[in-house]
């Protein structure tokens, strides 16, 4: 069944410029209203960073047949049953005639901090897939196919992104692995272990420096977690949706 992904490299180079400029311009308002939170918080707390990759979900879905879809961005209607908790709220809903068609996660962390956040983010991560497939089990979802579950992370590309991290485990030995990876390479091997493990259907990581704000340039690093292979994916899933008439 082919998929449609119009202009998609000019769409995603579009989004970076636009979570580059957008946590300028949140950071620039909350100087100049004096309310400045600390550090690269500032640039975090206002939102709308994603925005650029909600755009391109909503494009994706109407480009592969599902017009009258609803994709859903606003948080009061995020919410989604689990089974290990009441709710979650994810980042994007798409639900078709009553059938949930996908869920999605758009995660992002730019430095100077990256080792708390990566734990926390994985943790996060693999809790929140668990939790959504035990709920679809158990039948929380109706008389539905699998939804396309998906996560995505954009990092920021930088020295200490890039850089080996030493790790203290005294009492038992690492995993080969992750004995001196970088913080992007542990990204990657999480998004390729998410979706080996049948936590996400698929699972991204995007690579991005701050001179993207200009340029819109970004890198992936491997196919399995690239941003194409994660919008294909959910692109044919919508396809799928399209095709029970």
């Amino acid at each position: 069944m082919p998929i449609e992904m119009p202009d998609f490299d000019v769409n995603v180079r579009e989004a970076v410029r636009a979570f580059w400029g957008n946590r300028e311009a949140a950071r620039q308002k909350q100087v100049e209203s004096g309310r400045a939170d600390q550090g690269e918080r500032a640039s975090v707390t206002a939102g709308k960073n994603m925005d650029g990759f909600l755009a391109i979900v909503r494009q994706l879905v109407v480009a592969n047949g599902l017009p009258d879809a609803q994709v859903q961005v606003s948080r009061k209607l995020l919410t989604l049953p689990g089974y290990f908790r009441p709710t979650k709220v994810w980042d994007v809903v798409v639900i078709h005639e009553g059938r949930l068609v996908a869920a999605l996660e758009f995660k992002s962390q730019v430095g100077p901090s990256f080792g708390n956040n990566f734990n926390n983010r994985a943790e996060e991560a693999i809790g929140t897939a668990h939790d959504l497939w035990v709920a679809f089990r158990e039948g929380a979802f109706g008389e539905s196919p699998s939804p396309f579950v998906g996560w995505m992370m954009m990092l920021e590309d930088c020295d200490k992104s890039r850089s080996p991290v030493k790790d203290n485990c005294p009492n038992f030995p690492l995993f080969p692995e992750f004995r001196g990876a970088s913080y992007s390479e542990r990204y990657n091997l999480l998004c390729k272990r998410l979706v080996k493990e049948q936590l996400y259907s698929a699972a991204a990581l995007l690579l991005s420096s701050r001179t993207g704000i200009e340029t819109g340039e970004y890198s992936d690093l491997s196919e399995m977690t690239s941003i194409r292979t994660f919008f294909a994916g959910f692109a044919a899933r919508v396809a799928v949706e399209a095709a029970r008439g």
